[in-house]
């Protein structure tokens, strides 16, 4: 009689090493595919995220800018600034001796005749430039009021007007001659929008700043606001109405001879009634591996390509001024 313990059961047959080899192959492919994929959905999404990123800039700072142009020359219940009582004077650059703040110029925040203004490739200003001033790039100022009305608040600069005048004034009085009923208060507005070499928030990346008129500790006074970092180069040009017909004649760089009151070749009656805009957005953090083989030229700069590894895009927008037309 065989001895039937001396056969091996199917059952407790072990795994081949051949067997374990394969098994391990197939393993390894699986494992490698899927860290493929991880690594490719991993650079996919650091991608999205940076152009996601570049877009939100660009969308924000151009809103801001849009925002504060779109209502350039608004002064109340009128917008002819030649019509506010106090305003700068050539003769007298504070004619109604306001407590001004003059690290930017005494003429910085009530120069009302030039409601939209700016240089052309720099910055002029003799108050800093905080972080910096960022090469071959505009900077533009807007005076204006707030939409809607104020509250009369002593230490602030505000314009009383009506349909036919106005006028500046900071003590909290109304003046005189003003019918609190037929007239609107409302806050003045000066900003000045310059490009930092270097954020505040992000050092080492370029940034949207602006020197603003507002009131501290009841005193007219002006503060640096960083608004957008990752803003490179800020473009500008005034679309002129020249024969006043209400359309655009031409588009002229800031400080052109013809709405530059200084220049012999001066038009009295060019109105400035659009403005386009460029901007040029840099991711604040470089990509390894990104080739950008763009060759930018914003408005009359020409910034030719950039060796580095930065995303970039450039945003224009050209924008109707609501109170210049007749």
């Amino acid at each position: 009689m065989k001895n039937s313990s001396a056969k091996s059961s199917p059952r407790n047959r072990g795994v081949t090493l051949v067997e374990i080899m394969v098994a391990l192959a197939i393993g390894s492919f699986l494992l490698i595919g899927a860290l493929q994929v991880y690594s490719q959905s991993r650079e996919a999404y650091v991608v999205n995220e940076s152009i996601a990123r570049v877009q939100e800039t660009a969308q924000f700072a151009m809103d801001t800018l849009e925002a504060d142009v779109r209502m350039a020359s608004n002064f109340g219940l009128q917008s002819r600034g030649f019509a506010i009582s106090g305003r700068s004077l050539e003769t007298n650059g504070n004619p109604k001796n306001l407590p001004l703040p003059t690290t930017c110029g005494e003429a910085w925040s009530i120069d009302l005749d030039r409601p939209i203004e700016g240089t052309n490739n720099g910055y002029m200003l003799p108050c800093p430039a905080s972080g910096g001033v960022q090469p071959q790039s505009d900077s533009l100022t807007v005076r204006r009021t707030t939409v809607e009305k104020s509250a009369v608040e002593a230490g602030r600069l505000q314009i009383q007007s009506t349909r036919i005048a106005g006028e500046l004034f900071s003590d909290g009085i109304l003046p005189a001659g003003f019918d609190p009923v037929l007239s609107e208060t409302h806050d003045l507005l000066v900003n000045t929008y310059y490009i930092a070499a270097d954020s505040s928030l992000i050092p080492g990346t370029p940034a949207l700043r602006r020197k603003m008129l507002t009131s501290i500790n009841g005193t007219p006074a002006i503060v640096d606001q960083e608004i957008a970092p990752g803003v490179e180069n800020l473009q500008f040009q005034f679309g002129v109405d020249i024969d006043g017909d209400n359309t655009v004649d031409r588009y002229v760089n800031p400080g052109d001879p013809v709405i530059d009151p200084a220049a012999i070749s001066y038009i009295a009656d060019a109105r400035i009634i659009t403005a386009r805009i460029w901007l040029i957005i840099r991711s604040v953090s470089p990509e390894i591996g990104i080739q950008d083989n763009r060759s930018y030229a914003p408005g009359d700069v020409s910034l030719g390509m950039f060796a580095d590894q930065y995303r970039r895009m450039q945003v224009s927008k050209t924008v109707l001024l609501r109170n210049a037309r007749t």
